[in-house]
């Protein structure tokens, strides 16, 4: 079965990132704060295995992320950091891809 991908609620505040007095520090803290959020909006709406993990495709000059929300059925949420890059294939992602990649990502993060 495809994956459905969705972006986070709108009560999730965005990371935001002033370029004019740019602070990397600042910058990461943001983007923590936020897949953090989503993290426990992910788990006090469901629990299961892999709920709140992290998947990641590199795109361009950066990477697409996506947090599982669910396993069955697949759902993945958007995470809304960096670039925002989605990845063209996401939808057609199955469990067993999605347990493969969140495994990769363990592994170089």
């Amino acid at each position: 079965m495809a994956a459905k991908i969705y972006k986070a609620p709108k009560t999730i505040k965005l990371p935001e990132i002033d370029f004019e007095n740019f602070d990397r520090e600042q910058m990461i803290s943001e983007q923590d704060r936020y897949i953090n959020d989503v993290k426990k909006f992910c788990l006090k709406r469901k629990k299961g295995k892999n709920v709140g993990e992290i998947i990641e495709f590199p795109v361009a000059d950066g990477s697409a992320m996506y947090m599982v929300a669910s396993m069955r059925p697949l759902e993945l949420i958007h995470l809304e950091i960096g670039d925002c890059w989605d990845y063209q294939y996401v939808h057609r992602l199955t469990a067993t891809d999605v347990n493969s990649e969140i495994e990769n990502y363990k592994m170089f993060n």
